[in-house]
């Protein structure tokens, strides 16, 4: 099944009502805001922009901007505020009409959100106002090699989903029914269930990524709840994923936990930790988890981690999210060894869509771009958080992994290609895009003396070709703005000695996008 041609913000989980007592603290209240910006004008020249806002009461401002096709100049501004409440979502329709002077180009539409003056989100999509040429899909030396057949090409692409629950917390719910979270270990639906389904939509690859704090069974605390219990259902969980993979070749099951809270925190994902961490006890002080770790202290999670050898994705990143000594998405020597990826696009957690139709979904690469400033080597996933049971087929984005060719899809084999950043962020299941510098491919750490050729290779397995392609540029521990270095697949150039980081993102006709991994340089004086 592997590829050989090859939104949360969506901070989305559903407020749910806790089954204990009303001195039960909850951890999982969340903030949904996104945006519908479609790619294309319509007959009329314009296009409709719909937001919603919804999973947590409060009040709600938000400020739409339309940026220029270069730079970050703002040519129309909409505002708003609008009051929510837990079952209460509110859509708000806009309309953006162009003219016949509006020239040709990708614009931008860029959503900034707050609840009650905290959680921010930002979203960003791109818009094409007017007809124009597309470019041709590029296909450079290293994209044939990978395209080529299993015998002779260098690495097999395998697509997947690692982001997802199950019955075993908030997820599984049923087609028909689910429009959100579930209470936790409500639904029928477990980890096998999950693996079997998306083997079925012809995934090659699904984690189950259970929240660590629900194996209580509940939203918050259960005074009365068994350690034992929690700590047996998570390694249960272990167990079904090893025995799935025992019995199949041909798919990687993989189950973790979504470790962490939203609030004042943020979600990350590890992808291979073999015990069930948390901070929660019951009345008598017993330790829901084998491991303690502190809430939101995630210098001492990072730290941990790497001891172990656990391996984390950051999931639907947001500023004032990941925070260390006060500082948000703040690197550490340990979070930069444990912290391989970070989702750049989620479709919506609680979508019931199952032929990948789902509209809504959130974009989070100013929150990767943040991280990789500060200094994290991380490449960017594509994911869909389901919480309904239809794992992988709401939409059709992926998370591209680069195994070489003829090696099994193992699970060492597997995180050894994560921790190769051998990954790519696709929103478009038929196309893949690789990076590479000097003939490095993307992922690699280097020592460069003089000129350095950035090359995007791009390709489309279903004829879609590449409106835009943009070359990025930054400096990690600059704690700065990561920038357009160029638009255009193929850019030679001459770095500043010093460290250096660059990724390329393509724009299709459709308006779907794709992220390399990144390359990070170190550019040595003459």
């Amino acid at each position: 099944m592997g590829a050989d041609f090859f939104k949360k913000a969506v901070l989305a989980t559903a407020l749910l009502v806790p089954a204990a007592s009303d001195a039960m603290t909850v951890d999982h209240q969340e903030f949904d805001a996104t945006l519908q910006a479609p790619f294309r004008a319509d007959a009329d020249g314009g296009r409709e922009l719909t937001l919603h806002f919804a999973q947590q009461a409060g009040r709600v401002r938000w400020r739409l901007e339309l940026l220029a096709p270069a730079g970050d100049t703002v040519l129309r501004r909409w505002r708003g505020e609008h009051l929510l409440g837990d079952a209460l979502p509110v859509t708000v329709k806009l309309r953006w009409q162009h003219s016949a002077r509006t020239p040709a180009g990708i614009y931008r539409l860029r959503l900034r959100a707050s609840l009650d003056g905290a959680q921010d989100i930002e979203q960003l999509w791109p818009g094409w106002p007017a007809p124009a040429p597309a470019t041709p899909a590029t296909a450079p030396a290293a994209i044939a090699a990978v395209a080529a057949p299993p015998a002779t090409a260098p690495y097999t692409i395998y697509l997947g989903n690692l982001h997802s629950q199950t019955g075993h917390s908030d997820g599984g719910g049923a087609l028909g029914q689910c429009s959100g979270a579930q209470a936790p270990q409500s639904a029928p639906l477990g980890p096998t269930d999950a693996y079997a389904y998306a083997l079925a939509r012809h995934l090659d690859f699904l984690m189950t990524s259970e929240h660590n704090h629900m194996y209580d069974g509940s939203d918050g605390t259960m005074p009365d709840a068994d350690p034992a219990a929690a700590r047996a259902l998570f390694h249960n969980g272990r167990h079904q994923a090893d025995t799935w993979n025992l019995a199949h070749d041909n798919f990687l099951a993989l189950y973790g936990q979504e470790w962490g809270v939203i609030s004042h925190g943020g979600h990350l994902n590890i992808l291979n930790g073999g015990e069930l961490l948390g901070w929660e006890r019951n009345a008598q002080g017993a330790l829901l988890a084998d491991v303690e770790t502190p809430k939101n202290d995630y210098a001492a999670l990072y730290t941990l981690m790497r001891r172990r050898g656990w391996l984390g994705q950051f999931n639907h990143p947001q500023q004032g999210q990941f925070a260390v000594d006060g500082q948000p998405l703040a690197w550490t020597p340990d979070g930069d060894e444990a912290m391989l990826l970070c989702e750049v696009v989620n479709s919506n957690a609680f979508s019931s869509s199952t032929d990948e139709s789902e509209p809504r979904r959130s974009n989070f690469e100013s929150g990767c771009n943040a991280l990789l400033e500060a200094g994290y080597h991380i490449a960017f996933s594509s994911n869909q958080d389901n919480h309904c049971a239809n794992w992988g087929a709401s939409y059709s984005n992926r998370t591209g992994v680069l195994l070489p060719s003829g090696a099994p899809l193992t699970t060492p084999n597997f995180l050894e290609a994560l921790k190769a950043r051998r990954v790519f962020a696709t929103m478009d299941k038929q196309a893949q895009l690789i990076l590479t510098g000097n003939g490095h491919l993307m992922g690699e750490r280097f020592s460069n003396r003089g000129r350095l050729t950035l090359k995007a290779g791009y390709a489309s397995k279903n004829g879609r070709s590449a409106t835009l392609v943009t070359l990025f540029h930054g400096v990690p521990g600059r704690n700065g703005q990561v920038g357009v270095l160029a638009n255009k697949a193929e850019l030679t150039t001459t770095p500043k000695p010093g460290e250096h980081f660059y990724y390329a993102r393509v724009t299709q006709d459709d308006g779907k996008m794709l992220w390399s991994a990144p390359i990070w340089v170190t550019q040595i004086p003459h």
